[in-house]
């Protein structure tokens, strides 16, 4: 769920501004997964450009505010999320942990870095939803610890049917500040894409693990 349609407009201008988000529907670029893809999308990117990096920060903020309220902590899914849940929780004056995609192999084993409190409320930041897979793992280890997780807010979403329903299956709202219908819009208004590219790139999003074979 998309909570300021405005905002969400402006971070899709920005992500291809700055090529975070690069669209080939006639040359489709491969994932790990062996799926076929009209995009490329590397959020990370937005921290080397101060005012977006800022602008997105401001985004999340208000965006867990008003959805969650103020969360006792807030933590990032390694490693996209790392660095922007820390600004966020930053902004929002609370601490900050982040989860790592396994245990680590040696130490304290630990699966969650920080310190944090059984029963506090936790709202997720990540940078990117596919599938849902690292997002819904960092939630099931958060829960795990004890922890009363409030939710995830994502930058950028690009609303697989697969993820809408792993979400609803672990009972965990999702918002994000933008997402792949808004910004092929974008795309199209700015001329990045055709007309013609728009049934393909419209295509994929329904079922990418056929598209373009």
């Amino acid at each position: 769920m998309i909570n300021d349609i405005d905002n969400a407009a402006k971070i899709a201008e920005y992500l291809l501004q700055i090529k975070a988000i690069k669209l080939q529907p006639n040359n489709p670029f491969t994932w790990s997964s062996g799926w076929k893809s009209p995009i490329y999308c590397d959020n990370r990117k937005t921290l080397s450009y101060p005012k977006i990096r800022t602008f997105i920060r401001q985004g999340f903020s208000k965006a867990v505010l008003e959805e969650y309220g103020k969360p006792d902590i807030i933590a990032g899914v390694a490693t996209g999320g790392i660095a922007m849940g820390a600004l966020v929780a930053q902004e929002l004056g609370v601490p900050f942990v982040y989860v790592r995609s396994s245990a680590k192999g040696h130490g304290l084993e630990n699966m969650i870095e920080g310190d944090y409190s059984t029963g506090s409320s936790v709202v997720v930041i990540e940078d990117l939803i596919s599938t849902g897979g690292s997002s819904l793992k960092a939630v099931e280890a958060l829960r795990s610890a004890g922890l009363n997780v409030k939710g995830v807010v994502a930058i950028f979403n690009y609303g697989f049917e697969t993820a809408t329903k792993a979400f609803e299956a672990a009972n965990c709202q999702l918002n994000v500040l933008s997402n792949y219908d808004v910004m092929v819009d974008i795309a199209l208004k700015q001329g990045t894409v055709t007309d013609k590219d728009m049934g393909s790139l419209r295509e994929w999003r329904i079922a990418p693990d056929t598209w373009g074979k």
